[in-house]
């Protein structure tokens, strides 16, 4: 007995069942990569909405030309948002006019454990905004810091950083730089306190004479003072002694100050740096309302 072959189509086909259930799985997972890619895109585009609304704000508030630079650190935003608490928000400004002579004033703020309801956030409503801890630095350039009286009589001022004990004591003391104090963490350690050189040019018995100003710059309360020491001709004398009648005469037109209070968020200053061009002051302030920013003039 002859058996009849068996068709195509009688045949078991076992690995069409079999294939079925991974696909189905495969389906899943696309499904729950897609869900998660849309997530993660609307939680960074709520959190770009609120960096823009409040880079709105500052800009208003500040006067600037340009919007400042906002992050909104932490990841999920929407949570924080939801919560109306943010974990850490950072804030940089150039440009920013202290009146009445700070014009080009560099800003940069921390800002931790912020509170900021959803409904005034989206509505642009900054004036509810609590910053729990806040630490400012603020950058004043040496243009600006010659607008301030006496300064202001000496032309061409430059400030570059000096060390303390080169400010009292000169040639004898240890030198005139040293690199920064750091702590543990390789951090460097900011003082109420800094050695400044101020040089520029000035007029002597009707001659145009370069003198270099060897200071201190202290935190005092609300202000930061300019306090000279001695001076020195500049190099392009034989020598760099200054006549002590010549330093008691000139040293008053390096005695100036500089009111912190009206620098944005009025937060009380902690520390003081030199760099070369500029003074930085740095401050810290709790439970600060953001709608402090704006400068008091």
């Amino acid at each position: 007995m002859v058996s009849r072959p068996v068709a195509r189509d009688d045949r078991p086909s076992p690995g069409r069942s079999a294939k079925r259930p991974k696909r189905r799985g495969r389906g899943w997972l696309i499904a729950l990569v897609v869900l998660l890619v849309l997530l993660v895109g609307a939680d960074f585009g709520a959190a770009a909405f609120a960096e823009h609304t409040i880079s709105q704000k500052a800009r208003e508030q500040l006067s600037l030309t340009n919007d400042p630079s906002v992050t909104v650190h932490g990841f999920p935003f929407l949570t924080q948002a939801l919560s109306g608490d943010y974990g850490h928000i950072t804030v940089n400004a150039q440009g920013v006019a202290v009146p009445p002579k700070l014009r080009d004033v560099d800003f940069n703020a921390d800002m931790s454990d912020v509170t900021a309801p959803l409904s005034d956030l989206t509505s642009g409503n900054t004036k509810s905004i609590i910053i729990g801890t806040l630490k400012g630095e603020v950058t004043i350039k040496a243009a600006d810091i010659a607008r301030q009286a006496p300064l202001d009589k000496i032309e061409n001022l430059k400030i570059e950083p000096v060390t303390e004990d080169y400010v009292r004591n000169g040639e004898s003391g240890q030198g005139e730089t040293a690199p920064p104090t750091t702590n543990a963490q390789g951090e460097t350690i900011d003082s109420s306190s800094a050695g400044i050189r101020l040089s520029g040019n000035v007029q002597i018995a009707g001659q145009k004479v370069e003198i270099f100003c060897f200071a201190m710059i202290e935190l005092s309360g609300q202000k930061i003072s300019i306090e000279p020491k001695r001076l020195q001709f500049g190099n392009d004398k034989e020598t760099t002694v200054v006549p002590q009648a010549v330093q008691n005469a000139l040293l008053p037109n390096f005695n100036a100050s500089i009111d912190t209070g009206a620098l944005p968020f009025a937060v009380t200053p902690t520390a003081v740096r030199v760099n070369s061009g500029t003074v930085t002051i740095k401050g810290e302030g709790k439970n600060v309302a953001f709608s402090g920013m704006t400068p008091q003039g």
